[in-house]
């Protein structure tokens, strides 16, 4: 993996000294409403530079105290969910043999499942946590199994039961209610009030996959995304929350998702992703 041109704002580390490896998978070929997911990556680069290096929440500085490599896009066959997916977890997998974190940033949800595929197979005990509007607990979406619709089922079908813990959810079919209900996943519906408390089930050993749907937040704030759903979290809140995650579990991969840049004219959507980005890499 080499340095790139253009990179998020103080993520310039070499590799080898990196403890976090930043990548792009701009995918969007299932997604079911409007499409556009493809460039978050990039555009969160570009924009990256209306912000600082530097919290005031957190008092610390990327550039300083933190050591962030991003090794840029990978360039994946439009169309081809498969080959796409195969390509991210070779990305994840390299990563994680040198040692460090993955942070993929999407594109859609389905992306998720490919660096979950790489991380799983070296964390059998995985347990993932997901914030997202979405269930995502489809068996499919019209008759597809690789879907955006679907991504947190095929994450299940990898690690089983009592694994996933969701967060913010307030969209999904009866059937996906069924499967919450049946004890497969854990669901918090509309907020996360039970996060600490999953915080201590899970404990301060177990590996932790960290999938950040950034339609959880409230369009009023997040209007940049092919599927809004009203009656979200807040920016503040969703911070608080990654913030204690990262304080408690073993992260060892994340991603953020679900950014459309283009459905927000007015570039708030993209700079409130650049801050968040900014802030969970503090919080690691």
């Amino acid at each position: 993996m080499n340095a790139q041109p253009n990179q998020f704002i103080g993520c310039d580390k070499a590799f080898d000294e990196a403890g976090i490896v930043l990548f792009g998978a701009p995918y969007d070929s299932t997604t079911s409403f409007r499409p556009g997911t493809r460039f978050g990556p990039s555009a969160m680069r570009s924009e990256s530079f209306g912000i600082e290096t530097y919290s005031m929440l957190q008092d610390r500085d990327i550039a300083e105290d933190a050591s962030v490599f991003d090794s840029g896009d990978l360039e994946l066959p439009f169309g081809a969910p498969d080959r796409a997916l195969e390509m991210i977890e070779e990305r994840a997998a390299e990563i994680l043999d040198a040692g460090k974190i993955p942070f993929l940033l999407g594109g859609e949800h389905l992306v998720t499942l490919g660096s979950v595929r790489a991380v799983a197979k070296r964390h059998p005990d995985l347990r993932i946590v997901h914030f997202d509007a979405h269930a995502d607990l489809r068996e499919d979406y019209l008759g597809v199994k690789l879907s955006h619709a679907c991504v947190l089922r095929r994450c299940h079908d990898i690690l089983g039961d009592g694994r996933i813990f969701q967060f913010g959810i307030r969209s999904g079919t009866r059937d996906e209610r069924r499967f919450m209900l049946d004890g497969h996943v854990t669901t918090e519906l509309f907020t996360d009030t039970t996060l600490p408390g999953v915080v201590d089930t899970i404990g301060p050993d177990a590996p932790v996959y960290l999938t950040v749907d950034m339609d959880v937040l409230d369009p009023a704030e997040f209007p940049g995304t092919g599927t809004q759903e009203a009656g979200g979290l807040s920016f503040t809140r969703l911070v608080a929350d990654v913030r204690l995650i990262c304080e408690k579990l073993n992260v060892v991969a994340l991603d953020n998702v679900e950014l459309s840049p283009a459905l927000d004219h007015t570039g708030r959507s993209t700079a409130l992703a650049c801050k968040f980005l900014r802030e969970e890499l503090l919080a690691i």
